[in-house]
């Protein structure tokens, strides 16, 4: 097995929740994923607003898509 060492600042320490100065490659892996995840979450969520579709409801959504399903066909 090899050993990675990873250098990060204190800031990003507490900022992922590291609690242990040792972790597997998986371990590590995971937590990153999810930060990433989150900070994608939030853009997404910014971009909606600023779009105007966080507001949608769901017979909105439902006859957007079906909308699109429509379309679909008639190119298809």
């Amino acid at each position: 097995m090899k050993t990675l060492n990873v250098a990060i600042s204190d800031i990003e320490y507490t900022k992922f929740g590291i609690t242990n100065n040792v972790l597997s490659f998986s371990d590590f892996v995971d937590i990153v994923g999810k930060e990433l995840m989150r900070e994608n979450m939030e853009a997404a969520i910014t971009q909606a607003d600023i779009c105007g579709i966080s507001s949608m409801t769901m017979e909105d959504i439902t006859s957007e898509v079906q909308a699109v399903r429509r379309n679909a066909k008639n190119y298809n």
